[in-house]
């Protein structure tokens, strides 16, 4: 059959083909209308998180201050896509479930299977700049026209912002925890020294008894005062490998670089022990009596500048392991939507009339090829007989 026969086919049934695809456009329009779900989408848009939010001291190392800090790559980028992992986790999902009551809505008694059905009903999109687009869709049931569409309105824009509140509590409580082991780690540290710097004033104080106080010049002063700046430093950089430690890989640049500088730092120390011409005395040079005085003097003051920057670091800790601000900003948070995302009633109806117009046409062609092949067939058998 040509495409000349199939196009005379068409033009000969043309009738029955109209009255087919108006009959399929119309009920097509009916069932749009008053049957399929209607779908709602809201969304909230988040701004990427700030690379260096009020970096605490030692915790700013291991990211304490905010979660999205991590990752090594450190980029706004990278830290948004963290927060995608977070908002599509089943944790945030649970936590919108419980919030929402959302049980109810799945027909589930079961918060995690609630929470499974709803992760297939939201997305999350992170654009090149690093804003965050989250998006949740629900759908009425069949028949929406007996459906309250307000309430599933409603019910979207709850979601898509109880899923943003809940990035902001995991994130505080990973903050908050993190927070609190290097409190913890830096307390247990000040006991350390503490007791360090109690022995050490005691040692110092029966020196000074039982040899009247020896005074020391202003030359050893001095070198005392920067030998105690440098072992200070050096026990402040040794507190923050201690905490970076068991956080990060042996190769991550950040533990390379402070285990350099604590090289650096002892290597200073060590010619200022020792006598070198970069300093003006070392304390191997000074007198018997005044050198024990000197290296106690030098003990305590090293002891008092470590409990002073472990007393510092412990109470932003603190602070830190209990403040509730927020580490999340919205740009635009969800609202109701005004109309609905599904069904595209116009198009769908088109596509569908082209459907059911290609569907009869085809079945009239094929109804007419075999017409017309029964006819050839009792053609020849009459020429025959």
């Amino acid at each position: 059959m040509s495409y000349h026969d199939i196009l005379n086919i068409i033009i000969f049934n043309r009738n029955s083909i109209i009255k087919i695809t108006a009959i399929g456009i119309f009920l097509i329009f009916l069932i749009l209308i008053f049957v399929y779900p209607v779908t709602y989408k809201s969304t909230v848009t988040v701004l990427p998180p700030e690379k260096n939010n009020e970096m605490t001291g030692i915790s700013s190392l291991i990211g304490s201050q905010d979660f999205s800090n991590l990752l090594s790559a450190g980029t706004g980028s990278a830290n948004s896509q963290l927060y995608q992992q977070i908002l599509e986790s089943r944790t945030a999902s649970v936590f919108v479930v419980k919030k929402l009551n959302l049980t109810n809505y799945f027909n589930t008694n079961n918060v995690y299977r609630a929470a499974g059905q709803l992760e297939k009903h939201i997305s999350v999109e992170v654009t090149k700049e690093g804003i965050i687009k989250f998006t949740s869709e629900l759908s009425t049931p069949f028949f929406p026209i007996f459906a309250n569409k307000d309430t599933v309105r409603n019910l979207t824009a709850r979601i898509s912002n109880s899923f943003i509140e809940g990035l902001d509590k995991i994130n505080q409580n990973k903050l908050s925890s993190k927070a609190k082991k290097a409190r913890i780690y830096i307390e247990g540290q000040i006991q350390k020294t503490k007791e360090v710097l109690d022995s050490v004033e005691n040692k110092l104080m029966e020196f000074q008894k039982t040899n009247k106080a020896v005074s020391l010049p202003e030359q050893v002063n001095a070198a005392i005062d920067a030998a105690a700046k440098l072992k200070a430093e050096i026990m402040k950089t040794e507190v923050e490998l201690g905490l970076l430690e068991p956080n990060l890989r042996k190769d991550n640049r950040s533990l390379l670089a402070l285990k350099n500088k604590l090289n650096n730092l002892q290597e200073q120390y060590n010619k200022m022990e020792m006598g070198s011409q970069d300093y003006l005395v070392a304390f191997k040079e000074v007198p018997e009596l005044g050198r024990v005085l000197a290296n106690l003097l030098r003990e305590v003051k090293i002891q008092n500048e470590v409990y002073t920057m472990l007393q510092q670091q412990y109470y932003k800790e603190k602070i830190q392991e209990n403040k509730d601000l927020p580490t999340v900003e919205i740009l635009d948070e969800a609202i109701p939507p005004l109309t609905s995302s599904s069904p595209r009633i116009i198009f769908a109806t088109v596509m569908g009339g082209v459907f059911v117009f290609l569907c009869s046409s085809l079945i009239i062609i094929v109804k007419d090829r075999q017409f017309y092949l029964i006819k050839n067939k009792n053609n020849k058998k009459e020429e025959n007989v």
